[in-house]
């Protein structure tokens, strides 16, 4: 039984994995990794070239990342050789390292917030364009609106004949109030 359970599971894992492939997304997360590592190297080329070097100013030091912090000094011997060699911290590396990461990632997040309000701008035009669209194709389908029925027209006999009796009319309702 176990084994026709874990057949079952590797089946349903590469069904999962061949319908992942097939989606294109893989395509898409490889070019994405590609223009991620391009833009780590121009982010650290900024950190490394343009700022460590400015921050070495204000510290005193040439490079940023040589900032060491000594645990335990070296012991040498009187003709120079080394006995035991220093043990030290290097945070000026992991601080380095650490202002990367966060001009990464700030930037990383600025253009995912551009590209969020971007795309609601177009999912909002997209709506309000198929709003329009469907109210017109509504308008179209629907019957014009039928005129409020007219009097039929009447013959030049009935005509006549209508006139006659609107002529009437205000003299017989003259004659009855001279009464």
């Amino acid at each position: 039984m176990k084994s026709k359970k874990t057949k079952e599971r590797v089946t349903g894992f590469f069904a999962d994995f061949r319908q992942f492939i097939n989606k294109g997304n893989v395509l898409d997360m490889a070019v994405g990794v590609i223009i991620g590592g391009a833009f780590s190297k121009i982010v650290s080329s900024l950190v490394n070239d343009v700022i460590m070097p400015l921050l070495g100013l204000l510290t005193g030091q040439v490079r940023f990342s040589d900032l060491t912090w000594t645990l335990r000094a070296a012991v040498t011997a009187d003709d120079g050789t080394v006995l035991s060699e220093a043990i030290t911290l290097g945070y000026g590396q992991f601080l380095q390292n650490v202002l990367d990461f966060l001009l990464v990632s700030s930037c990383i997040f600025f253009a995912v917030r551009i590209f969020a309000k971007l795309r609601a701008i177009q999912e909002r035009l997209e709506a309000e364009w198929k709003e329009k669209l469907d109210e017109k194709e509504a308008a179209e389908a629907s019957p014009p609106a039928e005129a409020a029925p007219s009097e039929p027209e009447l013959s030049a006999e009935a005509l006549l004949l209508t006139e006659i009796r609107d002529l009437l009319k205000p003299s017989h309702i003259a004659e009855d109030t001279h009464e």
